[in-house]
């Protein structure tokens, strides 16, 4: 939308006295301190229009507020400023483009019911996650026997595609634990019955999705060199292995505490789901203005920098993963513009229901979150200042509304 904003000479007053004040801070005026000098004055010193310049800086972001405010305009970014008209004894007249907050005609999001699956903790669970605490306190040995699944092996590895040795697939003495999965499927099942010394060449095709287009689907070369077998041994699942983690006396309150973690984790992972299939149904029934190219961009550029932490989290460098997919950061950002799209639009539909049933979050229950917060986080000052940010309350606010909106949606929905 383009808007023309004109300010009258009555109007423009204050910002013009805010104007000759800031350029008389930069003139040593006799008799004045900096700041101090009269309109008249600083008027006689650099010129009327001199100050009609730097009245601008002040008039403008005042009054483009004012008129979104009056217009009842929901914008996206700074808008283009274009002074149209500006000389002393006129008004101040100039043009803003915006980009408008798409429209968004919702359709029934009320009484769809969407079942919510059970929750329940296996044994195969909790046996699993013991296990990983096993292998934390694992004990190696190395053996010299033939390779069996559950060892560990160290080996030279070479990688070819047509016999041509691959980018990035050499590698000395990589250890590579059998039966965890780590690699494509059928090369560790190749190791088993090898010992240590012996050299194995053979191929393993790719799956299909695999990261590296290169290598989707085709059938790589392999050359192992096995330097060094290993027996693992994990400790018993008993009350040591409790005392080991340092807060439990006996296994069967470690065990609880896993249940009890493996319960809560399966009911977010519920939660979650639950949230994208109503959404998606809201959406399906929804109808959407064109969404701005810039607000496209700016989610994009979003999940770039979420995948950029999720990658450093894992201790690799983006960079090297990039190389890993033969892409840039172009490619992955026009790979993202589908799901972009679709997450502006699910935050539409929360903020459009927030709107049609009236659900906001009171300036008492923000404060209330925000004290919890701040206790939490009361020994860390980075964070702590963080948290006391303006922005950060705008977040916060609007995370605790999204949460109000879906508790809605539970309660006519289920």
């Amino acid at each position: 939308m383009e808007l023309t904003v004109e300010v009258s000479q009555d109007e423009l007053k204050p910002f013009l006295e805010q104007a000759a004040a800031k350029i008389s801070k930069d003139f040593n005026i006799p008799g004045f301190r900096p700041g101090k000098a009269s309109y008249g004055l600083v008027k006689q010193r650099v010129g009327e229009m001199k100050i009609y310049q730097e009245m601008v800086e002040f008039a403008i972001p005042k009054t483009y507020g004012l008129a979104i405010l009056e217009q009842r305009l929901i914008t996206l970014g700074p808008p283009k400023i274009e002074v149209q008209k500006l000389a002393p004894s006129n008004p101040l007249i100039y043009k803003a483009t915006v980009v408008l907050l798409p429209e968004i005609k919702l359709g029934n999001y009320k009484g769809f019911k969407i079942q919510k699956k059970e929750i329940k903790v296996e044994d195969k669970d909790i046996q699993e996650t013991v296990k990983n605490i096993q292998k934390i306190f694992a004990k190696e040995k190395r053996v010299s026997r033939k390779v069996k699944m559950g060892d560990k092996v160290e080996i030279d590895l070479d990688t070819y595609l047509n016999k041509i040795p691959i980018d990035q697939g050499q590698s000395k003495s990589h250890p590579i634990v059998l039966g965890e999965g780590h690699f494509v499927p059928g090369f560790e099942e190749n190791l088993i019955g090898l010992a240590e010394g012996e050299v194995k060449s053979f191929t393993v095709k790719f799956p299909k999705d695999y990261h590296r287009r290169d290598l989707a689907g085709k059938h790589v070369e392999f050359k192992a060199n096995i330097k060094g077998v290993f027996e693992i041994e994990l400790p018993p699942a008993d009350d040591s292995l409790a005392k080991q983690l340092g807060q439990f006396e006996k296994f069967s309150d470690l065990r609880k505490q896993i249940e009890q973690n493996i319960l809560q984790d399966k009911k977010l992972k519920e939660k979650q789901r639950w949230e994208v299939a109503c959404l998606e149904k809201i959406m399906e029934k929804s109808k959407f203005e064109e969404i701005p190219e810039m607000l496209i961009e700016s989610e994009s550029h979003k999940m770039m920098h979420e995948l950029e932490n999720d990658v450093q989290k894992q201790g690799m460098k983006f960079d090297d993963y990039l190389t890993s997919l033969k892409k840039s950061k172009e490619d992955l950002q026009r790979e993202f513009r589908p799901n972009a799209e679709k997450r502006i639009k699910t935050a539409l539909i929360i903020r459009k229901i927030a709107e049609a049933e009236n659900i906001k979050v009171a300036d008492d229950e923000l404060k209330k979150e925000l004290a919890k917060q701040l206790e939490q986080y009361k020994n860390n000052p980075e964070v702590t200042k963080q948290i006391d940010a303006e922005e950060y309350r705008d977040y916060l606010r609007n995370i605790m509304a999204s949460q109000k909106v879906f508790e809605f949606l539970e309660k006519v929905n289920t």
